[in-house]
């Protein structure tokens, strides 16, 4: 069964359960129903439809996963569409919430979102003078619900970002390490694209005259835009962060083969030099200095041991070696 929770509230407190039925969905004056769906069917959404006059375009959105945030006025009622976000196993798994707000009803769509409502529905309850402003009160509960949720995701992000910068630090980045980094950049530029949307429907929802929403609940609207502000610099810090770490990473690889190339160079202009003076002394002419010279092998060997000495001790006072 889709249907999770469907109660009637009079004055900010619950007074009774609302089955999906002409009989269930009757409301007296001064009372609103709230229905929570789960991923509903098209015969569960079909009663809804015919009860509250729900728009044929917006069901059809409802019905269907892979939305982005958005915000869509339909007569005296909105239809909003809103991005959930979780972390498993190191990757942000998305989902859905579409909410239908009119005068005396919310109805709450959640498609591939496990965090439910239950929790955000007994808050609500617990605070009737809040709850008794209506529909659109519970609007900005999920909205702000659903935000809270980003912050885990920031955070443990976060936390994989700063470990990586001291791994850059402390040793040089493996193929697999290089590897997570691009996946985790990919996941923030991802989360971006979602957070931008998210902050405009909740901008427009604080600023904008619109059907359902009073005036005095205008202010919560734009304190969750706020919060979405917030969640969305610190991922935009966080990619700059990301690109510092490819820098210093690149930056260190290059140090690292600088003072390999300057020891290779070192090594070759030491070996240089016997090679050249054995070389020389190879060559079949006959005329050459000091063929003749008893000591002419131990002085070419000496020879050979000095400069390649002085090489040695030149190269490691410069650095190189």
């Amino acid at each position: 069964m889709t249907v999770v929770a469907s109660y009637v509230y009079r004055n900010g407190k619950r007074v009774r359960e609302a089955p999906l039925t002409p009989e269930g969905l009757a409301l007296g004056d001064g009372e609103f129903v709230w229905i929570g769906l789960f991923e509903p069917t098209t015969e569960e959404m079909e009663a809804l439809v015919q009860r509250f006059q729900l728009h044929h375009l917006a069901v059809e959105d409802s019905l269907t996963a892979h939305q982005l945030p958005k915000l869509e006025v339909y007569g005296t009622g909105l239809f909003v569409v809103t991005r959930t976000a979780r972390e498993h196993d190191d990757e942000i798994i998305y989902g859905e919430t579409h909410i239908f707000l009119g005068k005396n009803y919310v109805i709450t769509i959640r498609h591939g979102s496990a965090r439910g409502h239950t929790q955000l529905r007994q808050q609500l309850e617990a605070a009737p003078l809040l709850l008794r402003h209506g529909p659109d009160l519970i609007l900005h509960g999920v909205l702000d619900f659903i935000v809270d949720g980003y912050l885990p995701i920031v955070d443990a992000i976060e936390d994989r970002v700063l470990e990586f910068e001291q791994t850059t630090l402390n040793r040089f980045l493996s193929r697999q390490d290089i590897t997570s980094l691009f996946q985790l950049r990919r996941q923030l530029l991802k989360f971006t694209r979602v957070l931008g949307p998210m902050e405009e429907l909740a901008n427009r929802l604080g600023t904008l005259d619109l059907p359902g929403i009073d005036k005095d609940v205008r202010p919560y609207f734009r304190d969750v835009t706020d919060h979405v502000r917030r969640v969305s610099s610190r991922a935009g810090g966080l990619r700059e962060i990301l690109l510092s770490v490819f820098d210093l990473s690149s930056l260190l690889e290059q140090q690292r083969q600088g003072i390999i190339t300057r020891k290779l160079a070192a090594w070759a202009a030491i070996l240089a030099t016997p090679t050249a003076i054995a070389g020389i002394y190879g060559m079949n002419f006959q005329h050459m200095p000091e063929l003749s010279w008893t000591w002419g092998y131990p002085a070419a060997l000496l020879l050979m041991l000095a400069v390649c000495s002085g090489l040695y001790i030149s190269f490691k006072k410069s650095g190189w070696l």
